[in-house]
């Protein structure tokens, strides 16, 4: 194509782009931002909430010298837009501090880092516990939410270690003393090097290149020694080839679990329990077990503790109707609703499925009959509306793939999607302006 410009192109008068004058624009970046802007919302429901308990781990105060700390707002804020952005990163939310609008409205000139925004995500557990049940309590009193009845249901998620880092017990133990040899001897040249800057007047500080090195091998040593305690669990759990007993050395609470694709891959279990009428989560676990058989008892006892409420109704599928569980339910008062397990082989052996069968107890009996009752049967028909919006809402938002190591973390991880599932349905039920 010619780069000559033809007669008319010379002699047109266009207005044409320039991008390099320097221009200055008179304009708030709070007037940048839509007024109904999903940010204004975030920033909104974060307002709300109690956060007397960050406030109170802030050491820096009017009357001690220090840099000033960043406001709780601005992290809880950053995290709640990033997760329904689906941005998992510290990194990422990080670059959209200086480069997106909306990142930018949140932090209002206050300058944040990567390592600060990815610490804060984990380090306040106990925290985030605190709000997910504080928000579901202030809706219980505006009558949004009654947790007469809920649903619960799990989904295995990806967890931050290799397949290949299982490793049997044997092969644990050799590890590990290789591991404890190693930072035996980092410390043993640390400890030579001290000594021989001793008589000079400025001794060289360690570099952070040795700091970071010596700080990998602990870590490398401790989640060995994890390993090791996870593997001799497991063992005392399994009734036979215990010698096959495998644990990560890269994340000791993964399990290898199959997941929705039919594959086995690290993985830990995330446990919603959810609202039957507002669809709220009201409940969450993460554990590294690769079954959902006795997850509801723990749960019933979870929301207890939250709200002092015990559902009359819990809608779950097959897999948590154990005889164990529904007698565990059953003895506190909520009645579980659920396919009969091992139905269709109990009627190809020309038995009722709802009928007391030889091992049954008598809760289980109870259990068999009341999901014969067509009421029952439809009533049951809710639960994939109830148990599994939430965790199909939270892996489109990037809830399949962790990028951290430890239940501890991942429970972090599952609250901070918790958190902004049910600021969605507040939105959605009118609880936030």
């Amino acid at each position: 194509m010619s780069s000559e410009k033809s007669f008319a192109q010379r002699n047109a008068r266009v207005s044409r782009p320039e991008r390099l004058q320097v221009d200055f624009l008179p304009r708030a970046i709070d007037e940048m931002v839509p007024r109904d802007h999903r940010c204004r919302i975030v920033w909104r429901f974060v307002e709300s909430l109690d956060l007397e308990p960050f406030y109170e781990t802030i050491q820096v105060t009017d009357s001690k010298a220090g840099r000033s700390s960043i406001a709780p707002e601005i992290l809880i804020s950053l995290w709640l837009m990033a997760t329904l952005d689906g941005i998992s990163s510290a990194r990422e939310i990080n670059r959209r501090c200086k480069t997106d609008l909306i990142y930018m409205w949140i932090c209002g000139g206050v300058s944040v880092n990567y390592h600060t925004i990815s610490d804060f995500r984990c380090d306040h557990v106990e925290k985030l516990n605190d709000i997910l049940t504080s928000s579901v309590a202030s809706l219980i009193k505006q009558g949004f939410v009654t947790l007469a009845e809920i649903g619960q249901d799990g989904m295995r998620v990806r967890a931050a270690a290799g397949s290949s880092s299982f490793r049997r017990k044997p092969t644990l133990d050799e590890l590990h003393k290789h591991a404890k040899a190693h930072v035996e001897a980092l410390e043993e040249e640390r400890r030579r090097q001290d000594e021989s800057n001793d008589d000079d007047d400025d001794p060289p500080s360690r570099t952070r290149r040795e700091a970071a090195a010596d700080r990998a091998a602990r870590e490398r040593e401790q989640r060995i020694a994890r390993a090791i305690e996870e593997s001799e669990k497991l063992r005392d759990k399994k009734r036979k080839d215990k010698e096959k007993v495998r644990t990560s050395t890269t994340d000791p609470d993964a399990r290898r679990m199959k997941m929705g694709d039919g594959g086995t891959r690290p993985a830990v279990n995330v446990q919603f329990a959810s609202d039957s009428d507002a669809r709220v989560i009201v409940g969450v676990e993460v554990s590294g077990d690769g079954t959902d058989g006795g997850k509801l008892p723990p749960m019933l006892d979870q929301i207890e503790d939250r709200y002092g409420i015990i559902p009359e109704r819990a809608l779950v599928d097959s897999a948590y109707a154990t005889q164990a569980s529904v007698q565990q339910a059953e003895s506190v008062g909520c009645a579980v609703v659920s396919t009969v397990p091992r139905s269709e082989q109990l009627r190809r052996h020309g038995k009722d499925p709802h009928q007391r069968q030889r091992r049954d107890n008598d809760e289980y009996e109870a259990f068999r009959k009341r999901m014969a009752e067509a009421e029952y049967q439809e009533l049951y028909k809710k639960r994939p509306s109830v148990a599994e919006l939430p965790n199909a809402d939270c892996r489109n938002r990037g809830l399949t793939q962790l990028r951290i190591r430890g239940l501890t973390k991942a429970t972090a991880v599952a609250l901070w999607h918790a958190l902004t599932f049910n600021l969605l349905r507040m939105v959605h039920m009118g609880a936030i302006a």
